[in-house]
């Protein structure tokens, strides 16, 4: 896959809605923009942490071992979960936001399935030194997409929050449930 065909695909799924992306958009509706920004180093930290070991080592070993990959798709659905159920009382606890630090968008990013596709899929078996390239492609993608999500958080759903702070954490919460549910599915066949 060309440099080119990587960043697009990459772009494309890093875009697509999911737990890391609703975080974000969360995260920038309650605290703005530049109060979230650290949280994107979050996300790359935890891209990094999923993407490097299985570009290197993980990905041969984890297509023969299927019980393994289930496991870690079982392990993100609960994280996840966990995240809903915080998301879901978050109202009545708290609306500034405070829960959502880089950490947990650090886990969440770790656990996101988006990483095993970049990881397995996506970064092609270049090499070591060509791999670089690619890891730096993604690195910079992470941060734009990173940014339009916060962007959009603040535009769009703090209008929303300002006036009914419930109703985004609790969005948020159906739509992590969704995610959840989700990978649960793939590893009982489901889907």
């Amino acid at each position: 896959m060309s440099l080119l065909a990587f960043a697009a695909a990459v772009l494309l799924l890093l875009l697509t809605p999911g737990p890391t992306n609703t975080l974000l958009a969360l995260s920038g509706a309650v605290k703005g923009v530049r109060r979230s920004l650290p949280l994107m180093g979050g996300e790359l930290a935890g891209y990094m942490t999923t993407v490097i070991p299985l570009v290197t080592f993980a990905g041969p070993w984890l297509e023969s071992q299927p019980l393994a990959a289930s496991a870690v798709r079982l392990c993100a659905a609960a994280w996840v979960l966990t995240l809903a159920v915080k998301l879901w009382v978050m109202p009545a606890q708290s609306a500034d936001g405070s829960h959502i630090d880089a950490r947990a968008v650090y886990w969440t990013t770790v656990m996101n399935p988006k990483g095993l596709i970049i990881g397995l899929v996506l970064v092609p078996p270049v090499g070591f030194p060509a791999t670089f390239a690619y890891l730096g492609v993604f690195a910079g993608l992470i941060l734009v997409v990173a940014s339009l999500w916060l962007g959009f958080g603040s535009a769009i759903l703090g209008l929303i929050s300002s006036r009914h702070p419930a109703l985004i954490g609790r969005v948020a919460a159906g739509f992590l449930v969704f995610f959840a549910v989700a990978l649960t599915s793939q590893v009982v066949g489901w889907v």
